[in-house]
């Protein structure tokens, strides 16, 4: 099971994108798990479960830099685009996370 987390202010403005994208999902038999949260909590997070993506919401990308120097040699850290974020496009940002997953893997 690959875990796709997402992260945000709150953890309230992702919780849609991130049920939508678990829809999308169990819906193609992808063993994907997809939840968001607070930035705040990342590093309780990360020490308890081992994740295979980290997106940020377009509206904490000021958080990339820094995430992605804690994490981003051990996990893919992206910004989700503001325009699917707005548009609710589930399916076009999980498929953008599997492509870093797989840049990565490959890295």
């Amino acid at each position: 099971m690959k875990r796709v987390y997402l992260f945000c202010d709150n953890g309230m403005s992702t919780s849609m994108m991130a049920q939508r994208m678990q829809e999308v999902a169990d819906k193609n038999n992808l063993p994907i798990e997809c939840k968001a949260f607070s930035y705040k909590k990342i590093q309780d997070i990360i020490e308890e479960t081992p994740l295979d993506c980290i997106l940020i919401g377009p509206q904490t990308k000021f958080l990339y830099n820094e995430i992605n120097e804690k994490y981003g040699d051990k996990i893919p850290v992206a910004v989700i685009d503001a325009a699917d974020y707005g548009m609710m496009d589930a399916e076009k940002v999980l498929k953008k996370a599997i492509v870093q997953m797989k840049k990565f893997k490959n890295n």
